[in-house]
């Protein structure tokens, strides 16, 4: 199961989808049913797990839409069962256990007795079984099997549930064995590894790349500032670049002053405090900027890499936040085999649309 939640951790749902189920992904995992009617809106008929809460009064919509819900209580699974019987439908349905992340899901006490109860409820076919790891990513893994042991114990007194599954991206590289019957793909599919103590063996590669454009070049005198606050002041005659990338986009505005981005090749540090919607980087060492110059924030450029891992620690944050904070104005381009396929701009977003690139326009 690929996850695809936020949308695909700012890569964009639909044609992540796509790609990952022509890869041979079987499902897909979102956390909320809006997120699964994004994709079936698409048209994306595979099976898709919503891995979150769902409100009672959203049985008939999760219905409509094919989804497979993670169920937590017996009145949303009574409400599923009459809406799948008005429909003539059977709709399968997963339970998640809680076993010490403290977070969704049922622990054993309440999850085996629910389990038994809704197991003959018409219109409704108890399928899945699952549960998430609270330290999957660290190298200590007594807490993983602590889990594991819980998720085995109910697993076997629900001998009728026939698909279980535990494993997410740093499940899945450091301890395959415990894959079962569907592992949870996350951050590995877009080419990160979860955390810097997993399994590096496996040569992924970063999906994305966050680039801007020189908007702008300016020289400007020894003392003279940059930005809001006047917090960065130049010691000498400098060349500032003016790139159009700001909190509003993503790029966090903890990276004033400290973070750096790629021109020409090479690092310019970000001075200044990063804006809602531009930015400035100092290029007086740099030779030959110009303008419209290809800005690197996250991704390679030449021999030199700005990872994503380094930007969000100097965010004191992880990977995933940097991802799924690149808002909808940013333009989506996918690229296959190094050309650009497809497009998605804030109006196709908000269509739900992606435009595929024809092969002369690309």
């Amino acid at each position: 199961m690929a996850v695809v939640k936020a949308n695909a951790y700012g890569h964009g749902a639909v044609p992540v989808a796509k790609a990952v189920l022509a890869a041979g992904a079987d499902r897909l995992g979102v956390v909320c049913v809006d997120e699964g009617e994004e994709l079936r809106r698409a048209g994306i008929d595979a099976p898709i797990l919503v891995m979150g809460h769902t409100p009672t009064a959203q049985a008939e919509r999760v219905v409509s839409l094919s989804l497979t819900p993670s169920v937590g209580n017996r009145p949303f699974a009574e409400a599923l069962s009459e809406a799948a019987i008005s429909a003539g439908v059977t709709l399968p349905v997963h339970l998640k256990l809680e076993t010490g992340l403290n977070r969704y899901g049922l622990p054993p006490e309440q999850l085996l007795p629910l389990a038994e109860s809704i197991r003959h409820l018409p219109g409704l076919d108890v399928e899945g079984l699952w549960t998430h790891f609270a330290t999957g990513d660290e190298t200590d893994k007594s807490y993983v099997l602590r889990q594991f042991s819980v998720f085995s114990e109910v697993a076997g007194r629900l001998p009728w549930i026939r698909l279980l599954h535990v494993a997410n991206t740093a499940t899945v590289l450091d301890m395959p064995e415990l894959s079962l019957g569907m592992v949870r793909v996350g951050i590995g599919i877009y080419g990160c590894y979860p955390s810097s103590e997993v399994a590096r063996d496996l040569g992924l590669r970063p999906v994305l790349s966050l680039k801007s454009r020189v908007a702008r070049l300016r020289r400007i005198d020894a003392a003279a500032s940059v930005g809001y606050g006047c917090t960065w002041t130049a010691a000498r005659p400098s060349v500032v670049a003016l790139v159009m990338a700001g909190y509003g986009d993503g790029l966090r505005r903890a990276l004033s002053n400290k973070g750096s981005m790629l021109i020409r090749g090479r690092r310019a540090p970000i001075v200044g405090r990063i804006a809602m919607d531009m930015c400035v980087a100092d290029v007086t060492d740099i030779p030959y900027v110009a303008i419209d110059d290809e800005v690197v924030l996250i991704g390679r450029q030449r021999e030199e890499v700005i990872a994503a891992e380094e930007v969000a620690q100097l965010c004191d944050t992880i990977s995933y936040e940097m991802f799924t904070g690149i808002t909808a104005r940013v333009p989506r381009l996918y690229l296959r085999d190094g050309r650009t396929v497809a497009v998605q701009t804030l109006v196709e977003a908000a269509s739900q649309e992606t435009r595929v690139v024809a092969a002369e326009e690309a």
